[in-house]
């Protein structure tokens, strides 16, 4: 686990990259009847861009369908910024999907999911594309994802929900042990709750709202799984990462803010993409008796929520 120093000598990160004509980083954002999310997203991710001269970028949003006035809004960010590039949809056709089409344009070397009611707070990008450049082994990044209360996002720092780090979360023990010394590592594997925030270290998974990975990766891997429709797919996408054998690491030298749940939020949706990432990666390694208790379980979850 690598401590953190205060963000120092980060002025002289520029010095590592020379100018070139390729893409560095696509950044995408998929925008669904979230217009002023959106506007508030593009104008803080512009703003730190703007302070970077060596990295060439484009950003690449998909309006899933919206019926607000999303459409107007994003046709005036075009016209200020031939950097960007807009995908229309006629309607919501979920999430990886979205992804997926914007992935099939994207030029960068390096990909940025991130999510519209996201606000990028205080972010590098040249140090953040130093950092993982430098570390072949790494395949995902992300940074410290915050909610307005200043608290970590848990969604953006977490294990895989094997039986056993769900049963942990669902009933609670995650909550009650999760912080002590010796039981965080027994019972917080959900979320990690044992390890340290202040540091940068390995974990299975971010979530979608700021998601760096690299497009060769995401070309091989064949982006986001589209039997998913919203919530899982993140997951997914980070497991089947990792059996290439790259490392998922967490970077809290920078931040987002998160505003959770205010682009829409289904629990019909997070409890149907928990079965389809239970059945994909784990049903085969269970018997049917087991299998049949947890998708159980999972529709009760559902229904008591």
């Amino acid at each position: 686990m690598e401590k953190l120093d205060e963000p120092n000598n980060l002025q002289n990160v520029n010095s590592c990259y020379t100018y070139v004509s390729m893409i560095k980083i696509s950044v995408i954002i998929l925008s669904y009847n979230t217009q002023k999310l959106t506007k508030r997203c593009l104008e803080s991710l512009l703003q730190a861009l703007s302070t970077e001269t060596t990295i060439n970028y484009e950003i690449i949003v998909v309006d899933n369908g919206s019926t607000d006035n999303s459409v107007e809004m994003l046709h005036k960010f075009k016209i200020k910024n031939l950097k960007f590039k807009i995908i229309f949809n006629k309607k919501n056709v979920g999430y990886p999907k979205g992804n997926n089409q914007a992935l099939k344009i994207a030029e960068g070397e390096y990909v940025l999911f991130l999510n519209s009611d996201t606000i990028v707070e205080r972010i590098q990008f040249s140090a953040l594309l130093n950092y993982i450049n430098s570390q072949p082994n790494v395949g995902v990044l992300t940074v410290r994802v915050k909610l307005p209360s200043g608290q970590i996002d848990s969604a953006s720092h977490r294990g895989f929900p094997t039986i056993w780090n769900s049963f942990c979360y669902f009933f609670k023990l995650e909550k009650l042990f999760g912080k002590l010394p010796v039981l965080g590592k027994i019972f917080g594997g959900y979320h990690l709750t044992y390890l340290d925030l202040r540091t940068i270290h390995e974990i299975d998974s971010p979530s979608g709202a700021f998601y760096l990975t690299r497009k060769k990766i995401l070309d091989k891997i064949k982006g986001f799984d589209e039997i998913f429709f919203m919530y899982g797919e993140d997951l997914d996408l980070s497991f089947r990462i990792k059996e290439l054998g790259y490392k998922v690491l967490y970077y809290p030298l920078f931040s987002v803010i998160h505003l959770k749940y205010a682009s829409g939020f289904k629990k019909s949706h997070f409890y149907e993409a928990m079965k389809i990432f239970y059945r994909k990666h784990y049903a085969q390694n269970n018997n049917w008796l087991v299998n049949q208790l947890i998708y159980f379980f999972i529709d009760l979850r559902k229904q008591i929520s």
